[in-house]
């Protein structure tokens, strides 16, 4: 038995995802004419009460095309340090829309309207790029599944407006914060200017995410899609996937929550835990004793068939998911515990 605990990407697609995939209906989708992507697309707008929405092959293709939909070259977006967009999506922006980024020292991923408005304070000429852009993620994967308190990010949001910026959403485990933290869709939907969430992590499709926005912005996504080499055709066959999740695999993200916990209960009172980032979600980010060091225990963990990664200075991330069972569960407890002996 393999314990693959690396990211919820790992999932593979339920038997009734598998059945939904099986009977989708399916058509062309660069001429719209797939029926089951136009289901998801509304279906996801609807939830969030936007005004439509467009199905992407990847979550970086998504929030790569908001950044250029609200950006020119030459201009700057601000985000934080641990921003996805900024540290995994290959310098997206810099070489797809010619964009320089702000980056805030927050805490865990999340800064404050009092930094937002540092960052967008000072003089604006031909010296200094012209700030366009915000971008949240939320939870903060870098941050160990933090979620963001909302009445900040409504905070950040009239400093955005005030300040002429367009707001948006990296949501790629967002569903995680609405279910840890009670909210709702809608409440997003109506703060943002663009969302992007993604539908092949805790909701355990194998392909995909949806970006969010008003007609406009959306229509423009559909042409930087393409350009992004994004368009696809009989794609149905995943947008079922997508269906299905976003119908059965939200509310389950809760147990996901409770294993993670439970694990960081366990790493608090082990003596080679130096310290465990607070849990919220379904991430863990710990450190270990520098004399067994990260590298050693990924590799003695991992001859156990237990699969965690790295995540740099001394930081190690376990990630549980609809595939990491009971069983699984209760295997990895042991294996924490007696570590040493």
């Amino acid at each position: 038995m393999i314990i693959d605990l690396i990211s919820d990407t790992v999932t593979r697609p339920t038997t009734g995802m598998l059945e939904a995939i099986m009977h989708a209906k399916v058509g062309d989708d660069v001429f719209k004419m797939d029926p089951t992507v136009n289901a998801l697309q509304e279906k996801a707008a609807a939830m969030f009460g936007m005004e439509d929405a467009l199905f992407f092959p990847s979550g970086t293709m998504a929030n790569q095309t908001a950044i250029k939909l609200h950006t020119q070259p030459g201009d700057k977006l601000i985000c934080d340090k641990y921003a996805h967009v900024y540290n995994y999506e290959g310098g997206g922006a810099a070489f797809n829309s010619g964009v320089t980024c702000k980056l805030i020292d927050g805490n865990r991923g999340m800064f404050t309207a009092e930094q937002l408005q540092e960052a967008v304070a000072g003089r604006s000429d031909i010296h200094v790029p012209y700030s366009r852009l915000v971008c949240i993620e939320n939870t903060t994967n870098k941050g160990g599944g933090a979620c963001w308190d909302f009445s900040e990010l409504k905070k950040l949001q009239k400093i955005s407006t005030d300040n002429n910026l367009a707001f948006h959403l990296d949501g790629a485990r967002l569903f995680n914060a609405l279910v840890a933290k009670n909210e709702t869709p809608q409440q997003y939907g109506h703060l943002f200017d663009t969302i992007s969430i993604c539908l092949s992590k805790g909701l355990a499709a194998p392909v995909g995410s949806i970006l969010l926005g008003s007609k406009e912005h959306i229509a423009k996504a559909l042409r930087i899609r393409k350009l992004l080499g994004g368009a696809m055709r009989q794609v149905g066959l995943l947008a079922a996937a997508g269906i299905y999740a976003l119908d059965n695999h939200i509310e389950r993200l809760a147990e996901d929550h409770q294993k993670a916990k439970e694990i960081g209960e366990v790493l608090e009172s082990v003596a080679y835990a130096t310290k465990v980032e607070t849990i919220e979600t379904n991430i863990i980010i710990f450190y270990v004793d520098e004399k067994i060091g990260a590298d050693n225990f990924i590799q003695k963990m991992k001859t156990k068939n237990i699969l965690l990664t790295p995540m740099g200075e001394g930081r190690i991330r376990i990630v549980t998911h609809l595939d990491y069972t009971n069983e699984m569960h209760e295997i990895l407890i042991k294996e924490l515990k007696e570590f040493l002996k």
